[in-house]
């Protein structure tokens, strides 16, 4: 696999809404394997789709989604400093003195979240977590010059490269650029399909699957694969009954989250892949959270839908951490889907 790929896929922003930067980078790598020119939606999804060599062949959509969680400014002070709206699910425990990158018109400014000093809190301040609405963010500049700069609405985006460390790759927006990364491994290293494969970068996923409700309300697929990570409760504090997937175990096949309960039949036919195929995998059963595979499986009449899963640690933070064997595992079942998908009826 390339770590540089995922790399590059992990630091170029993209806020809900504001795909439109990692769509183009994207679309630079995607472009010489589609069949067809690659069209972008509306909304913002970006498809490709390689044809299949079936007499009768099906629609499959693969759904990742480019965008991450971040913020917009809705407010600059008297002094300059910014206050930001999120978009998307930061616990602000993880945010205080963290980097971060304002996107503006006439380009980026790095910043930091900054709050008042240790020194003038009091005991109780300081056993409590600061909600993002008493959080700031400083940019170093005047404030008539950061008002002439930043604009309420530009984008922020939170600062931390991916890195190696030991078996696993850590970094921020993991969640769901991994997701990306095994849509373009496998299509592009998938030999034939008898059906259709659309691949299908979504947008705005972070705020309600909204990407991946028009996107598959237009392509009108039969059968939906959403790639996502999923939560590695697998560290000390968490019962091992919570721990829901365990990094290093293979790729999570899931069974059911909040938004959706995938379709018994290609539940089964994934595991018996992951069975014949060796390929190293474990059952998800998540309690709270959703991918893609939610807006897919209700769109128009219903879809079968199932998400393939990449465990991953510290999920919304900047120091997600996925395994580098579970990235390449997720990729292997995909890819012997895909080739196989012919064999699976519904």
């Amino acid at each position: 696999m390339s770590f540089e790929l995922l790399q590059t896929l992990c630091k170029t922003p993209g806020i809900p809404g504001r795909e439109h930067h990692f769509r183009d980078y994207v679309t630079s790598i995607l472009a010489p394997q589609s069949d067809e020119p690659l069209r972008t939606d509306p909304m913002g999804n970006l498809f490709a789709v390689k044809k299949g060599k079936g007499h009768s062949p099906r629609s499959i959509m693969l759904a990742a989604h480019m965008d991450e969680i971040g913020f917009i400014v809705r407010f600059i002070n008297k002094e300059g400093f910014l206050y930001v709206q999120p978009l998307g699910g930061f616990d602000p425990r993880v945010l205080i003195a963290h980097r971060v990158t304002v996107h503006t018109k006439s380009g980026p400014l790095p910043g930091v979240f900054g709050f008042k000093p240790t020194h003038f809190t009091t005991p109780e301040e300081r056993n409590k977590v600061v909600p993002l609405s008493d959080l700031f963010i400083d940019i170093g500049l005047p404030e008539d010059k950061v008002k002439d700069l930043v604009k309420i609405g530009d984008p922020v985006t939170m600062q931390c490269d991916l890195m190696e460390m030991g078996n696993l790759y850590s970094g921020k927006t993991l969640d769901d650029r991994v997701g990306v990364y095994v849509m373009l491994e496998a299509f592009r290293r998938f030999k034939h399909s008898e059906d259709h494969i659309h691949a299908v970068a979504t947008v705005q996923e972070e705020i309600g699957v909204r990407g991946a409700r028009t996107a598959s309300f237009g392509l009108q697929p039969d059968i939906g694969i959403a790639l996502d990570i999923t939560i590695a409760a697998d560290i000390p504090g968490v019962d091992e009954k919570d721990h829901c997937v365990k990094v290093g175990k293979g790729v999570g096949i899931k069974v059911m989250d909040s938004l959706s309960v995938s379709h018994y039949g290609l539940y089964q036919f994934f595991c018996e892949l992951a069975e014949r195929f060796e390929i190293p995998h474990q059952y998800e059963v998540l309690p709270s959270g959703g991918t893609d595979a939610g807006a897919m499986q209700v769109s128009r009449d219903g879809i079968p839908v199932i998400t393939l899963s990449i465990p991953c640690r510290y999920t919304h933070t900047v120091a997600e951490a996925v395994h580098k064997d579970d990235i390449e595992a997720t990729i292997r079942l995909l890819i012997a889907f895909l080739e196989h998908s012919h064999e699976f009826s519904y």
